[in-house]
């Protein structure tokens, strides 16, 4: 009984084996930076990161199809290394010699990256699935609504205007209003009048101020 036993374990050693090894049919290859990710943080990559491991890609699986019965000894790990890298593949469990389409295995996994990532502390540039494509981040709603931000936007523009506006107003009334008073400073200055269609002077006609010409003739009919 235990020969058979033994015998039994041998051989699905030998046929896990067989299954999970470099670029063989149906497997992934995983590269881990733990260090580059979490620096000083960094913890160890040990058989209880595997455990973990081998739990969220069986999790994947059991969520991508609701009528799977994955279970985390139908993950098998191999190769792995001390700069944390190494291979895996997924096992049929109803048969357990077969391994389960790549096609499933990287459908899961991109379902479900987000939370594989959340389980290590790490992001798609740190936790690497060579053959499987990353996928995009969900986008990061605003916590202000959408229509708030372009309201204050379009209110702001239009306060922006009338500010404007009324600057400008108030600068053109104040240039008007300077241009009148110099204007009319330059017309108390220069007094021009027409005499006889010649411009000329306006007389200075103060108390006291003798007319040059009368002058001359009063000095030339003066009695002795």
């Amino acid at each position: 009984m235990l020969r058979a036993l033994l015998l039994t374990l041998s051989v699905a050693a030998i046929a896990h084996a067989e299954l999970c090894k470099p670029d063989a049919q149906n497997a992934f290859k995983v590269r881990i930076s733990i260090k580059t990710a979490l620096g000083d943080n960094a913890y160890a990559w040990d058989a209880n990161e595997e455990y973990l491991f081998k739990a969220m890609v069986a999790f994947a699986m059991r969520r991508y199809s609701s009528k799977s019965s994955t279970q985390i000894s139908n993950v098998l790990l191999c190769n792995v290394t001390d700069r944390v890298s190494f291979w895996f593949v997924v096992t049929d469990s109803s048969k357990n010699v077969t391994t389960v389409p790549g096609s499933e295995v990287e459908a899961a996994i991109r379902m479900n990256r987000n939370r594989i990532n959340s389980a290590f502390l790490l992001s798609d540039k740190t936790l690497q699935f060579l053959k499987i494509t990353s996928t995009l981040s969900p986008p990061v709603e605003p916590s202000t609504p959408v229509w708030l931000i372009v309201f204050g936007v379009v209110l702001c523009l239009i306060v922006a205007g009338i500010v404007f506006l009324i600057v400008s107003g108030i600068q053109k009334h104040k240039k008007k209003n300077k241009e009148s008073t110099e204007r009319e400073n330059l017309e108390e200055k220069v007094e021009v009048t027409l005499e006889n269609g010649i411009p000329c002077e306006a007389l200075d006609l103060k108390p006291g101020r003798v007319n040059g010409v009368f002058a001359a003739d009063d000095e030339r009919f003066t009695s002795l």
